[in-house]
């Protein structure tokens, strides 16, 4: 009885030690490799840009201007040096440099070389660049490969204590999860079972006690409610999805039935053409917006976040409306409390800006008032308002109304599809805000209320 137990936590052992190896060398090797490319990069471009600097000051005045400038950058007298230089007539003589000859094996061949050259009295490998000037002088530059070494080894070392640390901890963790956990993993485990069968419902059972399992369980259990509430929201949105891709997609089947069957004259089928045009149009816009919903969810667009004025975004939209409320015959304000900056992406916080102030438009009575107001609350946080005084929404639809694709009885007969304060709602929570409807008395207040100014 006593084998198998030890064989199982053996192997449990060694497959977490395994495991935590092969990421650590994961980690490792990119980093080694990187390391030797990001050094050598470095070091080929320093020596090019050093050769080419010489050649310019030896083509614009001369060799024994170029003999000071390398005597004065190298030094007088040759000496141990990490960094190379050397310059020499046709028939290699040296004229200048901390080296005392043309190393062997390099030959009269301009290009880079790495080799075991002899650099006063002592081997050293290096990185070398040679180049032929006018008139059979050679330049040659080069720096030390192994200057890095004490750097390399440091790494090295610090690996091998990492490998080891890990081996060690792998040991003893493997060994206590096998004693300890494994009881309680198996009634886990038949849970979960029941839940991989498909029955979203079934929840793991609870562990007596306060531990960190417990606390596990606990946040597992939360998880599948959200995954339960998440599945259940997907299957409405397909529901409503489907739904409200059938009518425009009907009417564009039928405009097209219409002018297979009837072949009407040119102006009519263009107008047909027209129509169709606009239904697609409508499947189209609902793709976009739950496009752009996925974008906002995954958090994807936080990448775009920059130092905004909301005060400067919400009156460039105003005014961007004014001539839609003027051809309406509403009144569309817009008052600041001043430059309001925060981080966030101007894109988004446009459009939700515009989607506040087109749903007031379509529900605005005519002759109405459509305000736009910014500010600062007392906590802090930037608010942008916008006020209607058209039939407003009851307090029983104000949840449901940010929910995607719903609409309510006030919605029936305007042109949309139900996604406009999903997506407000949405851009409000990914700038660390919310969406607030309250009643306008007569009219809805929709505030879009944003992180604090910083």
């Amino acid at each position: 009885m006593i084998k198998p137990l030890r064989f199982s936590a053996l192997t449990i052992t060694l497959s977490y030690v395994a495991v935590s190896l092969a990421v650590l060398a994961t980690f490792a090797l990119p980093l080694w490799y990187t390391w030797h490319e990001t050094i050598e990069e470095g070091r080929t471009g320093i020596l090019q840009a050093d050769i080419l600097r010489l050649a310019d000051i030896f083509n614009r005045q001369g060799v024994d201007k170029l003999a000071a400038v390398i005597d004065l950058q190298a030094g007088a007298q040759p000496v141990n040096t990490e960094n190379l230089i050397l310059l020499t007539d046709a028939s290699l003589k040296r004229l200048a440099g901390n080296l005392r000859r043309w190393p062997d094996g390099i030959g009269n061949v301009s290009g880079r070389f790495v080799a075991e050259i002899d650099v006063n009295g002592r081997p050293m490998r290096v990185s070398l660049i040679t180049a032929a000037l006018p008139n059979g002088y050679r330049l040659l530059v080069g720096s030390n490969v192994g200057k890095f070494r004490a750097l390399e080894i440091s790494f090295l070392t610090g690996l091998s204590a990492a490998a080891a640390i890990v081996l060690l901890l792998g040991l003893l963790g493997g060994l206590l999860i096998r004693r300890t956990l494994l009881g309680k993993v198996r009634d886990i485990s038949q849970a979960t079972s029941a839940i991989i069968q498909g029955d979203f419902s079934h929840r793991l059972p609870a562990i007596s006690g306060e531990s960190e399992l417990n606390t596990l369980v606990d946040t597992q259990n939360r998880m599948l409610d959200q995954i339960e509430h998440l599945i259940g929201g997907i299957r409405s949105v397909s529901d409503a999805i489907a739904h409200d891709l059938r009518t425009p997609l009907a009417e564009l089947r039928s405009r097209l039935e219409e002018v297979f069957v009837t072949r009407p004259g040119a102006e009519k089928t263009y107008n047909e053409i027209e129509g169709a045009i606009g239904d697609v149009d409508r499947v189209i816009s609902i793709f976009n917006a739950l496009l752009r919903l996925a974008e906002i969810d995954a958090g994807t667009r936080r990448s775009g976040f920059v130092e905004v004025d909301i005060g400067a975004i919400a009156g460039e939209v105003a005014e961007l409306y004014q001539a839609l409320a003027e051809s309406e015959e509403c009144t569309l304000s817009f008052t600041s409390s001043g430059t309001l900056t925060m981080s966030g992406d101007p894109l988004l916080l446009a459009q939700a800006i515009a989607n506040l102030i087109d749903n007031a438009l379509k529900y605005a009575r005519k002759n109405g008032s459509i305000k736009v107001d910014t500010f600062v609350d007392a906590g802090g946080r930037i608010q942008i308002a916008v006020s209607d005084d058209g039939p407003g929404i009851p307090d029983a639809d104000k949840i449901k109304v940010l929910e995607r694709f719903y609409r309510g009885d006030t919605s029936r007969g305007t042109p949309g599809v139900g996604l406009g304060l999903s997506l407000v709602s949405a851009v409000a929570r990914l700038h660390g805000g919310q969406l607030s409807l309250a009643d306008n008395h007569p009219g809805l207040v929709a505030t879009l209320i944003l992180a604090q100014i910083p």
